[in-house]
């Protein structure tokens, strides 16, 4: 179809527009049968966005009420320890996602396999003594096309890989039409990890900015009004999560800053409506559920304002190769919200030493005040070796707990 595309392109270019009339003809036909199809319009997503509440994209309570709010609710400990969200996914578990995929596998038996799965991260967390578990997200093929498959309004090729980084590859996600959330996606997983903790579970979504950045975006809106859909979308499932007693939730945002237009004088515009759409999403939980976010790619300093004005209790950027260049920046900002920087890099297979780790943190709370400061590794563990991040999140913990002691021994 591409090649036969290109080669219409080629004889336009070269004999004008008449001699691909018959084309443009049918091109034109299929554009406006597509414009008035109820696959790519659903009125009760539009209707849904044009009488959305002035305060939609407010969470309703000033972050220092919020924060004052979750401390009771959860009793967390000075420099809580967590992880980004994606444990490592070993061959075992790519092997039972392709026989469920072929059929070899019901689905009662993938349901019990994830379970298993489940079991086992939880209880890895809980003797690694980490504050703030994730339930290790086993179930999830990529983090966009898992909740891309879940949408509708969005589809999949086959075969359309695109290198990611590295040897990886995805299929992203082709946006054809209004998205809308036909059923919860994670609540049955993320209510069943909680069960098996009482440490606070997180509940892990993908934003509404990384899944549009990261897809093939329809072309006949602007993909800011896309963009508001998916945060509806994501929203429903933050509300539900909220309503199903999961404490906290983070809504990853990747690629937020992915996503900045090339001309420089049009980041603004672009980054008013990713932060509109992060709020709308975010806006689901109530101010006792503290809200979580991670970003990649952490150059933040010029586009510091957008950060806060997520308005996320909490978030997570990768670090651990800035050294305190980025962090100063939160400091000089005036940043008052909680601040995850990672600790350790995870796209490299080394173990940090423990001492390492704490020099590391100790270097942080020079530049940030330790009560809002959370350990965590640099990004999620998806790609490592299950030795490696056991290892490495031992000391992490190890070193948390001297640091923490020490603040400890001085206040005291």
């Amino acid at each position: 179809q591409k090649l036969h595309e290109v080669a219409v392109l080629a004889r336009g270019l070269n004999g004008g527009k008449d001699a691909i009339a018959a084309e443009l003809a049918a091109s034109a036909i299929e554009r406006e049968r597509a414009s008035v199809s109820s696959r790519r319009r659903n009125p009760a997503v539009q209707d849904r966005l044009a009488t959305l509440p002035d305060d939609a994209a407010s969470r309703g309570v000033l972050y220092a009420e919020r924060a004052a709010l979750q401390q009771e609710r959860l009793d967390l400990p000075l420099l809580p320890t967590t992880t980004i969200g994606s444990f490592p996914q070993t061959g075992e578990v790519r092997s039972a996602r392709r026989k469920f995929e072929r059929g070899d596998l019901s689905q009662a038996e993938y349901d019990s396999f994830i379970e298993g799965q489940i079991r086992d991260v939880i209880a890895h967390q809980e003797s690694l003594g980490i504050d703030v578990l994730v339930h290790g997200e086993s179930e999830r093929n990529d983090m966009v096309q898992y909740f891309g498959e879940q949408l509708e309004g969005i589809t999949f090729t086959r075969h359309g890989w695109v290198q990611s980084y590295g040897s990886r590859y995805v299929r992203p996600p082709v946006i054809y039409g209004d998205v809308s959330r036909p059923d919860p996606m994670t609540v049955r997983w993320a209510t069943y990890a909680q069960s098996l903790s009482k440490k606070p579970v997180k509940g892990m979504l993908t934003g509404p900015v990384t899944i549009l950045n990261w897809s093939f975006v329809r072309d006949d809106q602007p993909r800011a009004l896309t963009c508001r859909q998916i945060a509806l979308a994501i929203r429903d499932e933050v509300a539900d999560l909220d309503a199903a007693g999961i404490a906290m939730i983070q809504i990853d945002e990747a690629a937020l800053r992915e996503g900045l237009p090339l001309r420089r004088d049009d980041w603004a515009e672009y980054l008013a409506w990713a932060v509109e759409s992060f709020r709308i999403t975010a806006s689901g939980a109530r101010p006792e559920t503290q809200v979580h976010t991670h970003m990649c790619y952490s150059e933040f300093g010029d586009i510091f304002e957008a950060i806060s004005d997520l308005d996320a209790d909490v978030i997570s950027i990768e670090n651990a190769r800035s050294g305190l260049e980025l962090l100063q920046a939160f400091r000089e900002q005036g940043y008052d919200k909680g601040v995850g920087p990672g600790v350790y890099d995870i796209h490299s297979p080394r173990v940090p030493p423990i001492d390492e780790i704490a020099a590391n943190l100790r270097a942080t709370l020079t530049v940030l005040d330790a009560a809002r400061v959370w350990v965590n590794p640099d990004c999620g563990l998806k790609t490592r070796k299950a030795e490696e991040s056991t290892a490495a999140l031992r000391n992490m913990v190890v070193a948390a707990k001297q640091v923490r002691a020490g603040l400890e021994n001085a206040a005291s």
